[in-house]
């Protein structure tokens, strides 16, 4: 299925509500993501994703709808040559290799506009479909953090994912 990477609209708010409103995406992801899924979250988000120079927050439209999300995240201080990865994408498309593809670009993207040589994503270690997707893009497991993080009362394990540019 196509997809494309785009800035987020203002117009993108009811596909953004629609779809983040989902406890299937809500649970593999941190709680700064929300849910139950707000308008008002949707507001912010936006208003945040929009402010960015150079833009690192996109949309991944699908079929002319906002399905999902990924960006990059630059680190500061002692960081500063390594970014964090971010992504979600709506359920019904789920498995269609859409997010993979969606990570292989914007990792490109992020070598070309930043200043950086590591880019890393953080999966819980029970999330299985991203461990495969981070893989097909080329990402490196590099730590397993036991029972580290804390969600809907839950211990999990954290895994640590990078791919590093390559001169």
């Amino acid at each position: 299925m196509q997809h494309s990477l785009r800035p987020w609209r203002l117009t993108d708010l009811d596909d953004l509500v629609t779809f983040a409103n989902n406890p299937n995406v809500a649970k593999f992801l941190t709680d700064k993501f929300p849910h139950p899924y707000t308008m008002e979250a949707g507001e912010k988000f936006i208003a945040n994703a929009t402010s960015k120079v150079p833009a690192s927050i996109f949309a991944i439209e699908v079929e002319g709808r906002a399905a999902g999300g990924i960006g990059l995240h630059p680190r500061h201080d002692i960081e500063c040559k390594n970014a964090e990865l971010g992504y979600w994408l709506a359920e019904p498309y789920w498995n269609q290799g859409i997010i993979t593809r969606s990570i292989r670009q914007i990792v490109e993207y992020g070598f070309h506009a930043f200043d950086i040589t590591r880019i890393y994503a953080r999966p819980f270690g029970h999330n299985e479909a991203s461990r495969r997707v981070l893989e097909k893009a080329g990402f490196v497991l590099e730590a397993t953090i036991e029972k580290c993080l804390y969600k809907n009362g839950e211990y999990m394990d954290e895994l640590i994912y990078a791919v590093r540019k390559i001169d």
